[in-house]
């Protein structure tokens, strides 16, 4: 009898977890719906290697918990995978493109939904000049005298219902209207369906 290579998560608690539910947490609507977007364990594509250790839910739930309270990684409570494990998940699925493809499927399914195209013809760029955190080296830092900040800015661009669509981080000193080129290629080489773009006058 061989192993599963993704082990089952815990026995039903609360909305079917076995362990403490934090805000962060995904549902199981949510989970049903962003399992089968993750991908496959490095143990079933032919190179060897250990099966996964921990139900994939619990790594979710510790990675949401670590981006929606903004803490560091070794302040993960006791009950999910130690910080290293969690931080190896999300860098492993970082690396393989994982992350951007959940937004992309996501996205897409909430268009569609909306009676929308599935790609967009329509975009919305602005910017956000944030303090930066202490592991921002200063050498990718800047001060936004309009803000009266040292941080970074961050560029995003959303399709009309707001969902976004690329993302370029800069120094806070880099104006918009700079950083506007960098955001619209990456745009562009996303979405080339995209015909309109609205700015604000900056």
């Amino acid at each position: 009898m061989t192993s599963s290579p993704i082990p089952p998560c815990p026995p039903h608690a609360v909305d079917g977890h076995g362990y403490a539910v934090y805000p962060s947490s995904v549902t199981d609507a949510e989970w049903a719906t962003l399992e089968p977007l993750l991908p496959a364990p490095g143990s079933t594509a032919g190179r060897g290697g250990r099966p996964e250790k921990y139900c994939r839910r619990v790594i979710v739930d510790a990675i949401l918990y670590i981006v929606r309270g903004g803490i560091a990684r070794r302040q993960l409570p006791v009950e999910f995978p130690p910080a290293g494990t969690v931080y190896a998940a999300f860098a492993r699925w970082s690396h393989s493109g994982a992350w951007q493809h959940i937004l992309d499927a996501l996205r897409d399914r909430l268009r569609v939904r909306d009676g929308r195209d599935r790609c967009p013809t329509a975009a919305i760029i602005d910017s956000q000049t944030v303090p930066a955190a202490d592991t921002v080296p200063r050498s990718k830092r800047g001060w936004d005298g309009g803000k009266r900040t040292n941080g970074v800015k961050r560029h995003i661009a959303v399709d009309v219902n707001g969902l976004l669509l690329a993302v370029v981080v800069t120094a806070a000193s880099i104006q918009d209207r700079d950083a506007a080129h960098r955001l619209l290629t990456a745009l562009r080489g996303r979405y080339s369906t995209i015909r309109l773009v609205w700015a604000d006058g900056g």
